[in-house]
């Protein structure tokens, strides 16, 4: 059994170390030994020696120790690094911009462009969050084979293609960072409605969105989409504890007990929009935050300014269009203008795989009271979604729904 100190070490400093390693190793698999090594020492030492001052700085340092001695016993590694620096003649420094500037180059690195989206998260879970490769295929419903596989091609990829280990240029740099919060979002997204499995939400998973999304804002505290993305994390994360009911039912948001709602985290995400604000530089995902700080405004359902939503996203149509922004702006449409006005939004969108579509096209049905045709969106719905609490709920909606008598 790990001291629990000693694991919670592990999850914070983890990624630091991993991205300081990458440095001076120029190689992920070695820095990923020398790191795992360097903790399965602490395990070994700490609870005798008691906890350094810096855990951070003596994981590093012992990680760099062993980076060398397995340089050392290793004569294959000549030829590795006969084009680059040896491990042994790189000087460590532990100064916060220079650990910034690694974790930075480290995070770059695993959401870069050339590697599919589910890699990208998979490295990220993984290199900058420490989860064991049996947490992350548990996570996205695979074999730990099927995951390990996919992390070895990844690393590989790194380094066959020779994707480079940099922060990128500041005219690359807009569209690199989009991938990265793509990354972070996806975790997030999957933590907070798990594509599959009985479960609605997966708790480890949106913990680890945000504690990357606040990393992010550390390291990039300009960058107003950073922000904006932690703010919406925030929100949604706000609202877990009355998203199912004790039975473990979903509760829609208009049925949620908002007084129950963590505050804390809300003056959190109402600060963090206030300041994407000031940097005048609007982009999707502060729009976003910015519609769930209106959601979080309202103390009852129906308090809420649907208008101001509507507006936030003729805004986001505007910025970025798609046709799940479209979706969800017809959700704010009906508040607005009543159900025909949504309908006539959603019907010409090209969403049938999405179930979403379909449950939300069933309400809008519902509320124009055609009874047979929502009964028919809401078995599209149920049948195009793995999640057992959001199909049992749309089964529900469905039973709920008056009985047609035989004409």
């Amino acid at each position: 059994m790990i001291d629990p100190t000693i694991e919670k070490v592990f999850r914070e400093e983890y990624g630091r170390a991993v991205a300081v390693l990458v440095r001076v190793c120029r190689d992920v698999d070695a820095a990923e030994e020398a790191v795992q090594d360097a903790f399965t020492a602490a395990v070994e030492r700490w609870p005798r020696d008691g906890i350094p001052p810096s855990p951070s700085g003596w994981i590093i340092t012992t990680a760099r120790n062993r980076a060398i001695d397995r340089f050392r016993r290793e004569a294959s590694r000549d030829e590795v690094y006969a084009h680059t620096d040896r491990p042994d003649t790189i000087e460590i420094e532990l100064d916060e911009e220079t650990v910034r500037d690694d974790q930075l180059r480290l995070i770059f690195t695993c959401c870069h462009p050339a590697l599919a989206t589910e890699v990208r998260v998979a490295l990220t879970l993984r290199l900058l969050g420490g989860l064991t490769t049996a947490e992350i295929a548990r996570a996205f419903l695979v074999s730990e084979s099927t995951m390990a596989q996919r992390l070895v091609r990844a690393k590989g990829k790194i380094r066959d293609a020779r994707i480079p280990y940099r922060v990128p240029s500041a005219d690359d740099l807009p569209a690199r960072l989009r991938s990265v919060l793509t990354v972070v979002y996806l975790i997030f997204n999957e933590g907070y409605a798990a594509s599959a499995g009985a479960a609605l939400t997966r708790d480890d998973l949106c913990a680890e969105a945000i504690r990357l999304g606040r990393l992010l804002v550390e390291l990039m505290p300009d960058e107003p989409e950073t922000l904006g993305l932690l703010a919406l994390m925030l929100f949604a994360a706000s609202r877990r504890s009355t998203r199912t009911s004790p039975d473990g039912a979903l509760v829609p948001l208009a049925e949620q007990d908002r007084a129950s709602w963590n505050r804390e985290l809300i003056v959190e995400g109402q600060t963090l929009v206030r300041r994407c604000l000031h940097l005048v530089r609007p982009g999707p995902y502060q729009i976003q935050a910015a519609i769930n700080a209106v959601h979080s405004d309202a103390s009852t359902a129906t308090q809420t300014d649907w208008r101001q939503i509507l507006e936030l996203y003729d805004q986001h149509m505007t910025i970025a269009p798609s046709p799940i922004v479209a979706l969800n702006r017809a959700v704010a449409v009906m508040e607005v203008d009543g159900p025909l006005a949504a309908l006539s939004a959603i019907d010409g969108l090209n969403l049938d795989g999405y179930y979403l579509y379909h449950a939300i096209r069933a309400d809008v049905l519902r509320r124009l009271e055609r009874h047979a045709d929502a009964a028919c969106a809401y078995d599209m719905a149920i049948a195009r979604t793995e999640n057992a609490a959001e199909r049992e709920h749309l089964q529900r909606r469905r039973a709920a729904l008056p009985v047609l008598k035989p004409g």
